[in-house]
């Protein structure tokens, strides 16, 4: 084994190690990353050679956790690792999106990123590593790559920016970022923050690329150990250049009289692909597949210029607007009456049906991964259907594009929730996207504002969010900045930079770039445009509904959360749970309760008042202390010939003496009660060993001394 190493430290003690030699040694390339007791493990393999008739990077990037590595078995049925879970899922996309830009254009070969969390640490999240690993992976193959990259985690605690912070110390974060970068440029930036201004935005990203440049430096130094400069050489597409001027001198005109001409999205895409189909005609019948395949892709060259150009040189957009104009919006809440909350959201031709339903504990999502596992009260899911943009395609569940605007999402809004004293309900927002033509993402966050405001929920700030967009001309250095961008223009600019945030600041962000070089002066410009859009959504999403109801709809359900001492959970669940399920027979509500501290928290769940009552009453009476002084309905529990046995509460029994039942003297308990009788009694007192001391005379007036007796005076 040549097993070789590298190693750096974060700035404050803390060290990274990158080894390779040592294990995967068939893949490309492959590494072990080390920060604390975690371990990744990287490997890439990228075909020699492309298929025929790709003209994309067909590259797949699959993030996954042993359960081995956190010393956990994997539940269900199997035992094993399964399907990817959302969190990796989420991981792999991160890393995707860093990287996929840095492979060169013109290279096709099919290419496998794996990363694998082999051993992990509790404290040091995994995936602020997955990004340095799966680089520095590809930096020590012979693999085309313009990187290195590398990802961290940037958060800002306690006032001062950490990277990379302990998981201990991220629950007193006020921003949290991954951000990833070359040497020279931020390509990818997401993560959640509390209402934060831009500029500090811009600061925590200066902060974290000054960590990238330290770990590309590594990567590069490890390369030359290895000795993997040199990377292999390929041709993976054919040319033509002489196909390539016909199509220009053929179709950019046309191509930029539509591009100008404010059509809607299909309109505007027929009429493109008429202008092929006329030059394609022009080449005769017989043309071979390699012509009629250049002939496609010149012509996207065509778009991808006439396009940019009009905006460069005109300040037009294809819809007609200009660069900084939201598109028309209208929105509606209510719409569907049996949801507990619900809105369409309409932005251009990009809409959202959203929903919003209020559970109880028992509909808690229950995450059960390697590293992360527990429950959660909140989710959001992102539905994405064909009929959306005039597709056919089969409805296969949830994909990793829907995961990850489902995620954004969800953070962006995660931010307003009510705290649990304030909102005990387990909360699901679902957004089908009915239309699209760009941002369907920011649309999902409008809509689940408007329909958390509908159901009620008492949400800090509505929230809203923008997608921007960027075109450059590296040559004569000209930028524009796009607000609100549609389809094309996503697929043909270079960035996408997905903003949400509410009046006072930024809640959550997603960005990614498909160029190099975006000066710090041009991310600065576009999130103060961006919060101009954002604030002018929020002024229209405003005449819809501008605070939440007051109060649930009528058939949403309702909870009540209670607060009993500790000794008393026991008694409320019963033995084998037969009290607690008993409760839940005869009233028809759900209750749950969970030991946190020195109490128990109840939740009663119920859809209508006389079930949650009736819940209270029984729990109340068992989780009650009995009050010296007090009054209590009693039931007589046994006889003895001292006196009766009466349960003032349930499972409270008390002792009555004979001679506290009345104020006549009794001889004995025959005829007096009987089993099963109900008696009011006071409690009057209650000794060390917890026995209760009641009495019914006290209740009872006191007869008048018979005439004639004698009085006890003073000597």
């Amino acid at each position: 084994m040549n097993v070789i190493k590298k190693s750096f430290d974060l700035g404050d003690g803390r060290t990274i190690e990158i080894e390779t030699g040592k294990l995967a040694k068939q893949a490309d390339g492959s590494v072990v990353v080390k920060m604390g007791d975690t371990m990744l493990l990287a490997t890439v393999v990228s075909t020699v050679g492309a298929k025929a008739g790709v003209d994309f990077l067909p590259l797949s990037v699959d993030y996954q956790e042993k359960y081995a590595a956190a010393g956990r078995i994997p539940g269900g049925f199997l035992r094993r690792e399964a399907r990817l879970s959302d969190y990796e899922v989420l991981i792999s996309r991160l890393v995707d999106r860093a990287l996929r830009p840095m492979f060169p254009e013109d290279y096709h070969s099919d290419t496998q990123v794996m990363i694998t969390l082999i051993s992990s640490d509790k404290n040091i999240m995994p995936d602020c590593l997955a990004g340095l690993a799966a680089s520095a992976a590809i930096a020590v193959s012979d693999i085309p790559f313009n990187g290195p990259i590398s990802e961290v985690r940037v958060a800002k605690i306690d006032g001062n920016f950490v990277i990379n912070p302990y998981v201990s110390d991220l629950e007193r974060a006020t921003m949290e970022f991954l951000v990833a970068g070359t040497e020279n440029d931020i390509v990818m930036v997401e993560g959640e923050a509390d209402e934060i201004s831009e500029a500090d935005m811009v600061e925590a990203i200066e902060f974290a690329h000054k960590a990238i440049v330290v770990q590309v430096q590594a990567q590069k130094e490890l390369a030359e150990l290895v000795g993997k400069t040199v990377k292999r050489t390929y041709s993976h597409e054919d040319s033509n250049p002489e196909l390539k001027e016909q199509v220009y001198a053929a179709t950019y005109d046309k191509v930029y009289a539509i591009a100008k001409s404010n059509t809607s999205k299909g309109e505007r895409g027929d009429a493109f692909g008429a202008i092929l189909m006329d030059f394609i005609a022009t080449l005769g019948e017989d043309i071979d597949d390699v012509t009629g395949f250049l002939s496609k892709k010149y012509f996207h060259d065509v778009q991808y210029d006439a396009i940019r150009n009009l905006v460069l040189d005109e300040g037009i957009r294809l819809d007609g607007r200009d660069v900084r104009t939201v598109r028309p919006i209208w929105s509606e809440v209510g719409y569907l009456p049996s949801a507990h909350g619900s809105a369409v959201f309409t932005r251009g031709e990009t809409q959202s049906l959203t929903t919003v339903t209020l559970g109880s504990k028992d509909d808690e999502q229950m995450i059960d991964g390697a590293f992360v596992n527990g429950y959660n009260k909140f989710l959001l899911h992102y539905n994405f259907p064909g009929f959306s943009t005039g597709e056919v395609r089969p409805n296969r569940g949830a994909g990793r594009r829907e995961i990850g605007h489902g995620n954004l999402a969800m953070r962006s809004l995660k931010k307003v929730l009510p705290g649990l004293e304030e909102n005990p309900y387990t909360i699901r927002i679902v957004s089908d996207i009915l239309e699209s033509n760009g941002s369907s993402s920011m649309a999902t966050v409008c809509a689940g504002t408007l329909a958390l405001m509908d159901a009620g929920i008492k949400i800090k700030a509505p929230v809203s969010g923008i997608a921007m967009g960027l075109i450059t001309d590296e040559k004569t250095g000209k930028y524009a900045i796009l607000s609100d961008i549609l389809g094309d223009e996503d697929h043909l600019g270079d960035m996408d930079f997905k903003v949400t945030g509410t009046e006072k600041g930024i809640v959550a962000c997603q960005m990614d770039l498909k160029i190099n070089g975006l000066k710090w002066e041009v991310l600065t410009n576009a999130l103060n445009q961006a919060k101009e859009a954002r604030l002018h959504i929020l002024n229209e999403m405003k005449k819809t509904i501008a605070a939440p109801r007051e109060d649930y709809k009528d058939h949403a359900p309702r909870i009540v959360s209670l607060s009993i001492d500790k000794e008393f959970i026991g008694a409320v669940i019963g033995p084998g749970g037969k009290i607690i399920q008993e409760m839940q027979r005869e009233t028809g509500a759900s209750i749950s309760i969970e030991e946190v501290g020195n109490k128990g928290i109840v939740e009663i769940f119920a859809d209508n008042k006389a079930a949650i009552d009736a819940a209270v009453g029984r729990i109340n009476a068992i989780a009650a202390k009995p009050d010296i002084g007090a009054t209590y309905d009693g039931k007589v529990k046994s006889i003895m010939p001292f006196g009766a046995f009466v349960e003032i509460m349930p499972g409270k029994d008390g002792l009555l003496h004979i001679s506290e039942i009345d104020w006549t003297r009794l001889e004995t308990m025959d005829g007096v009660f009987k089993e099963g009788d109900r008696i009011q009694v006071k409690l009057l007192d209650i000794d060390k060993q917890g026995k209760m001391k009641l009495s019914r005379k006290a209740l009872l007036p006191r007869p008048p001394k018979p005439e004639g007796a004698a009085e006890n005076k003073p000597a």
